[in-house]
């Protein structure tokens, strides 16, 4: 088999000069070794909070390394910072933003009030603003790194550049959709890049079982200089965390609803083009409405109006689940 030699680490080379910058491993440990309490910031809550991250990047079409470089930004801060479990709204969302900026297009950078709106992180713009400063400063304005996302692509690249498989043989977006999966655990937070990446592609090729994906593998495990206890250690939570998220038990990010909790008077005032979009009348060929077509339509509209106005049976919150389309309508009318 061919040596993948100088190939591997000119590319390697390249992936490092992002800055191989990791949160601090003694700040990640108190946090870790911190009880569930409403005062302080414990793993529950950081978990909960990458969950919502991940959220979030879906609902604005972000890509998967927006993700996790938000990721990294947020337990960088959080590892270097005494941090109140009030903050960590406003510190989430602004590692979104921070990461989607250095990531993301122009065009596809969500703007701060839409951010804040779809969140309900119950702060201001100006909050925003300067929660961005004092990260960015914390952390020296070093924010791009090298994540365990840039080594899950630079593998996969060799191996498909080595084997004779099939390329579409070992799915890209189902490893990116697992190393997502072990983001929104702290624990790997701890792991290094280039260890998590290969583990994920070594229990996958495992599934395989493909005897020439495994070589490569050993080849650029061993040009990668990881040792064995090293690897085996986190090939086993990895593991373990990949059934635990398959099961059915498990609530998945993904498979989260988008709800909307407005109260009666809120209910009264939403438009009628956030329920459904109403029948318009069809227009003649001739370039002018018939009158009486035109009423009836009109009779139509304000019938669906006073429908929708009418109040709920009762003052309390209205809950209203709205799938994706829907919820777009509702935040960015057009």
């Amino acid at each position: 088999m061919k040596d993948l030699g100088e190939e591997h680490l000119q590319v390697r080379e390249g992936v490092n000069s992002l800055g191989l910058f990791q949160p601090r491993e003694k700040g990640l440990s108190l946090i870790e070794a911190t009880p569930e309490n409403d005062n302080t910031l414990c793993p529950g809550l950081r978990n909960a909070k990458v969950e919502d991250l991940r959220s979030l990047a879906n609902f604005f079409g972000s890509c998967t390394e927006t993700f996790v470089l938000a990721v990294n930004i947020l337990d960088r801060f959080l590892a270097l910072m005494k941090v109140k479990p009030k903050h960590l709204s406003c510190i989430g969302v602004c590692s979104f933003l921070l990461a989607a900026r250095i990531v993301e297009e122009d065009c596809n950078i969500p703007s701060t009030h839409d951010v804040i709106r779809i969140s309900q992180c119950k702060c201001t713009a100006s909050d925003i603003k300067r929660m961005e400063k004092i990260i960015s400063e914390k952390l020296h304005y070093e924010l791009e790194a090298t994540t365990a996302l840039n080594f899950l692509h630079l593998y996969h690249t060799i191996i498909l550049c080595h084997t004779s498989e099939r390329k579409e043989i070992l799915s890209l977006d189902k490893l990116e959709a697992q190393l997502k999966a072990c983001n929104c655990r702290l624990v790997f937070s701890k792991a290094k890049p280039s260890v998590l990446a290969l583990c994920l592609l070594n229990l996958e090729v495992e599934t395989l079982k493909s005897v020439e994906l495994l070589e490569i593998l050993l080849l650029v495990k061993k040009h990668s200089k990881i040792n064995d206890a090293e690897f085996f250690y986190w090939k086993e939570l990895v593991s373990k965390c990949l059934a635990e998220y398959s099961s059915p038990e498990c609530c998945k990010p993904d498979l989260k609803k988008l709800v909307w909790i407005v109260s009666r008077r809120t209910a009264q005032n939403l438009h009628n083009s956030y329920y459904s979009v109403p029948e318009l009348p069809t227009i003649p060929e001739g370039g002018c409405f018939d009158e009486s077509e035109s009423e009836d339509s009109c009779e139509d509209m304000s019938c669906g109006e006073e429908s929708l106005s009418s109040s709920p049976p009762s003052d309390q919150e209205c809950t209203f689940f709205f799938n994706f389309k829907v919820a777009q309508t509702l935040c960015f009318p057009s």
